[in-house]
């Protein structure tokens, strides 16, 4: 089971860097026009980041700041 979660992972991964080669023109995903994934999966995600964006804080809390600044 885990081994399955580590290849979705990678896989979403490698998709949203694929997605993400059109550069500098391309809006962040929440400002984006054109979804990578349905309604369903965005939902899912935004559960995701809904429950591990507190946590960030304590655990990346660079990256959390990163995050903070870039989506200004």
């Amino acid at each position: 089971m885990c081994d399955r979660i580590s290849q979705e992972k990678a896989t979403v991964e490698l998709m949203i860097r694929l997605y993400c080669r059109f550069g500098p023109d391309k809006p962040t995903c929440r400002k984006c026009s054109v979804h990578c994934y349905s309604n369903e999966m965005r939902e899912r995600i935004r559960t995701i980041m809904h429950w591990a964006g507190p946590r960030m804080m304590v655990y990346h809390p660079v990256e959390a700041v990163r995050h903070l600044l870039l989506e200004r």
